[in-house]
């Protein structure tokens, strides 16, 4: 599916970024967004829900949450490793993975537009987000991420995250639509 946008932007302020694709076609795949956690608080879901409903109207949205530490193990990095599995088992070979990390790329709205934009022109089937658990993601992850960035300097709780993520998801189709809500 491609989306036509047309901007009906003002003049950008001085010094703001513009994404490249604002005004333009793009082609949209749908998003997955896998998490690593226990169960989530009903504020945290409800945000969720709230967001999927926005985004329905650009993209698909999936909201996969894989189970924290799935054999109960002692040691951080097995729980690490039983994870890692987990979440590759569930990633295609054709989906475009954004490793969400702490030691990630820093990027700014602008670029996750951009992002979201460009995952259109891989060739993905899909473009998944990988939060991951307490002790950070696996070796098969880090190994399989086609990128690797950080939603802020700080680090997040994997539910956090997940606000902060949709927020941005939100944010960048506002940005690649030319609607007023970045601004």
């Amino acid at each position: 599916m491609v989306i036509s946008i047309y901007a009906n932007l003002t003049t950008p302020l001085p010094g703001a970024r513009q994404c490249k694709y604002t005004g333009q076609s793009v082609r949209v795949v749908p998003i997955r967004i896998l998490t690593v956690g226990k169960k989530r608080s009903p504020g945290v879901q409800l945000i969720v829900d709230e967001y999927i409903r926005k985004l329905k109207h650009c993209c698909t949205v999936d909201d996969v949450q894989v189970r924290s530490n799935p054999r109960n193990a002692s040691d951080a990095r097995a729980q690490v490793d039983d994870e890692d599995t987990a979440m590759m088992n569930v990633i295609r070979s054709d989906d475009w993975v954004v490793m969400l990390d702490e030691n990630g790329q820093d990027i700014g709205s602008e670029q996750m537009a951009e992002l979201v934009g460009d995952a259109g022109n891989t060739g993905a089937s899909r473009l998944s987000f990988c939060i991951g658990g307490p002790y950070g993601h696996g070796r098969q992850l880090r190994e399989r991420a086609n990128i690797s960035i950080k939603l802020s300097t700080l680090v997040l709780n994997h539910q956090i995250a997940l606000l902060v993520l949709m927020e941005q998801l939100y944010r960048s189709w506002t940005i690649l639509k030319g609607q007023k809500y970045h601004h």
